[in-house]
């Protein structure tokens, strides 16, 4: 019997989770500009639930299902198994969509509060990052400024515990084809235009749960 932390019933699985990164502010784009990089990274046609030109395994596309009984509408929840996160609607249903989460031992289940949610963000690897992956960040070290290629893709909330910025986000990713692995360097990616549905969605102060190994539930036939 599930309890109320292995949360939402679906006929096929249920559940999912992270990149980390600090926040600097150069320059912002215009109202104009993330419009049009909204259009760019917005398939034509665009269906939440059946749009696939990023050839995901079918079930990451978003789907609503039923939650279990005492979620808390808007909350977020993460499976590190099935790479599922929920957002919990009111009238006892969900939207799950497919994520990715952090590779090997990066992942950090626990209970987060969002407290910022930004559109096109800026981004700026960690001085952690940096010292594991010199090669890979010599290059943006100083940080990205926002757009379609930057690593927090279109949109980005900001995870902390208490008023302690954890540097943990979910956020969109120009790496869709990543969904449903591990790839992240701590924080949950999730496909931009998926993102760009549910950001509008999530409030400031909402609970993100990100849900261990152990923790999270596994799919059953």
């Amino acid at each position: 019997m599930l309890s109320r932390r292995h949360f939402v019933m679906t006929t096929a699985a249920l559940f999912s989770a992270p990149i980390a990164s600090p926040v600097f502010a150069n320059t912002w784009p215009t109202e104009a500009q993330k419009a049009a990089w909204d259009a760019q990274v917005t398939p034509p046609g665009f269906n939440l639930e059946t749009s696939n030109p990023w050839g995901l395994q079918p079930r990451f596309l978003p789907t609503r299902v039923v939650a279990n009984d005492g979620l808390v509408p808007g909350d977020i929840h993460v499976d590190a198994v099935a790479r599922y996160l929920y957002h919990i609607e009111k009238g006892g249903t969900a939207m799950r969509y497919g994520v990715a989460i952090a590779r090997g031992k990066l992942y950090e289940p626990g209970t987060y509060t969002i407290k910022r949610k930004v559109r096109w963000p800026h981004w700026q690897p960690t001085r952690n990052m940096i010292d594991r992956d010199p090669e890979l960040y010599v290059d943006v070290a100083d940080g990205m400024e926002p757009g379609p290629e930057n690593a927090l893709g279109s949109r980005a909330f900001y995870l902390f515990v208490g008023d302690r910025d954890t540097y943990l986000r979910i956020h969109g990713t120009p790496h869709a084809r990543s969904i449903g692995g591990l790839a992240s360097s701590g924080c949950v990616r999730m496909v931009m235009a998926h993102i760009n549905e549910l950001y509008p969605n999530v409030e400031i102060g909402s609970t993100a749960f990100l849900y261990s190994a152990q923790d999270s539930v596994s799919p059953r036939s």
